[in-house]
């Protein structure tokens, strides 16, 4: 098998014992197949499949940019870019107590406000709980949100955050990246961030597109390099 080869669900993948199913594959019988349609990968016997378009699919412990589309008389539904709904509970919204007999909850989060939240909790039935109460976890009151291909948000990141390091540095950028395809920007320089960030997410799958994106980020953007 090569690396990043493109399959289709049903697929084989592998044969044999030596490897073991990840992300977007499964077993059948000594086979390895695909779930879904993507670039095949594999590390460490982990095969796995990265999905070339899809919706984001929840993970527990996951950090996610929601937004709000429902108030509820004790919680919030928010829509996180996935098939399911997340909830967020009274009690997972902010530090404080609310008192559900004298406080509206639109004072806190309204339909159409974004947060910044982290998966909680999902049960058997795709029952998706969200908390937006922890380090960096807020509601988002500026700056802007630019949506990608949620298959792309590894490579938007980085081995060890390194791209997304990289784009900081050279932009003055603050930027939070969703796995869920929704990553917000506030400050610096914008332009170049939203203009590097679509490069990576169309051009996801070249070799040395680091190096790449670090002669555009040094040539555009050393101004801002801290």
């Amino acid at each position: 098998m090569e690396n990043k080869q493109l399959v289709t669900p049903g697929e084989v993948i592998t044969e044999g014992m030596d490897y073991l199913p990840g992300d977007g594959t499964y077993r059948d019988g000594s086979n390895i197949r695909a779930a879904l349609m993507g670039l095949a990968q594999t590390r460490d016997r982990l095969v796995k499949v990265i999905p070339l378009s899809g919706r984001y699919m929840p993970k527990k412990e996951d950090p996610v940019i929601g937004v709000v589309k429902e108030v509820r008389y004790s919680n919030w539904v928010l829509d996180i870019n996935a098939p399911y709904d997340a909830v967020m509970m009274v009690g997972e919204a902010v530090d404080r107590f609310i008192d559900l007999k004298k406080d509206k909850l639109t004072n806190y989060f309204s339909v159409g406000d974004a947060v910044i939240c982290r998966i909680l909790h999902i049960d058997e039935g795709m029952s998706v709980m969200v908390t937006a109460r922890g380090p960096g976890l807020r509601k988002l009151t500026d700056g802007q949100i630019l949506d990608i291909a949620p298959s792309k948000i590894p490579r938007i990141i980085g081995k060890g955050a390194s791209m997304v390091k990289m784009i900081k540095e050279y932009t003055g950028t603050r930027v939070f990246v969703g796995q869920n395809g929704r990553i917000w920007l506030q400050g610096g320089n914008e332009e170049l961030t939203i203009r590097v960030i679509k490069k990576i997410e169309a051009e996801a799958h070249k070799a040395g597109l680091t190096d790449e994106i670090q002669k555009l980020l040094e040539s555009e953007g050393n101004g801002n390099k801290a």
